[in-house]
């Protein structure tokens, strides 16, 4: 049984598809096919339902991909144990939320260029819980993104707060005369907010929920400053970490409305799996700069 084989059982089950799995491990399509066949070969059983599209594992299938991660995982730290003295160098994949990325990639790229000149790096955008889906698969080196304090992440994965920040619910300047409002006071004005899938916006939609009010979305679009420039233009409500907004360029068309009910805290993380080898100094220098970045806005 090699281990190249199961690699190619995994990517296929990972990617529903033999050919983004060969795209995945830079390979022919004929070649994940060979390595696929020769495990199953191996074991002896049939691991795919080739009558189903997307390609699906059979029910010995789907046991078998779950302990092939769980090896893959103990042989990816055997590898790292031996290469954790070395130069980083190769690969750096990391991925940010869209809504954080404008203010803090560039500098994170820049100075890892700087310290690691022998480090390629990658981005990937993408909410929390898809970057850390992408981590789990082996896709991902470390992430920073946003969930509440307390966040438990799957099992392989290290999570650490690396800074605390509020959410700021604004308006465009002058439209909210009033110094207090509480949500019922405010929600039918409508908000322009991330499309579904955000934790922000599911946070405000939990809010509501819990007085009987409804999400009235006016507009749903990515892009912190996109948002931030309707909002100046008086198309509804915003909901914006703070340092985001002391970063943007419409902060003088714009106001903080102060919300008595609703005080949304939300923590930034950096998330990796939890064996590193020689990425480890890279890692935390990401995590540095994406901290300071968005803590000297605050």
């Amino acid at each position: 049984m090699k281990i190249d084989d199961m690699d190619a059982f995994v990517a296929v089950i990972r990617c529903q598809s033999t050919n983004l799995a060969a795209e995945a491990l830079q390979l022919t399509q004929p070649a994940i096919t060979r390595r696929v066949q020769n495990f199953e070969e191996d074991l002896g059983a049939n691991l795919l339902d080739r009558n189903t599209k997307p390609l699906k594992p059979t029910p010995m299938g789907w046991r078998v991909y779950e302990q092939c991660k769980a090896i893959l995982r103990e042989i990816d730290t055997l590898r790292e144990l031996v290469a954790n003295d070395g130069v980083p160098s190769g690969s750096l994949r990391l991925g940010v939320p869209q809504t954080i990325g404008d203010v803090v990639l560039l500098d994170a790229l820049q100075q890892i260029r700087e310290e690691f000149p022998d480090l390629r790096t990658q981005v990937i955008n993408g909410w929390g819980s898809s970057l850390i889906s992408k981590m789990e698969n082996g896709e991902l080196d470390a992430a920073a993104a946003l969930f509440p304090a307390g966040k438990i992440f799957p099992e392989g994965i290290a999570g650490h707060s690396i800074g605390r920040m509020q959410l700021q619910v604004v308006a465009a300047r002058g439209s909210m005369p009033k110094r207090h409002y509480k949500l019922k006071d405010c929600y039918t004005r409508g908000w322009v907010l991330n499309p579904d899938g955000c934790g922000f916006r599911a946070g405000l939609q939990r809010a509501l929920a819990e007085q009987g009010l409804s999400l009235q979305i006016n507009l749903e679009t990515f892009g912190t400053e996109l948002q931030l420039g309707l909002v100046a233009n008086g198309m509804g409500l915003g909901l914006v970490p703070a340092p985001l907004l002391a970063n943007s360029r419409h902060l003088e068309r714009l106001e903080t409305v102060s919300v008595s009910d609703f005080k949304p805290v939300i923590d930034l993380w950096l998330l990796h799996p939890r064996y590193l080898g020689n990425l480890q100094e890279p890692v935390e220098l990401f995590g540095r700069v994406v901290a300071q970045r968005l803590g000297s806005q605050a």
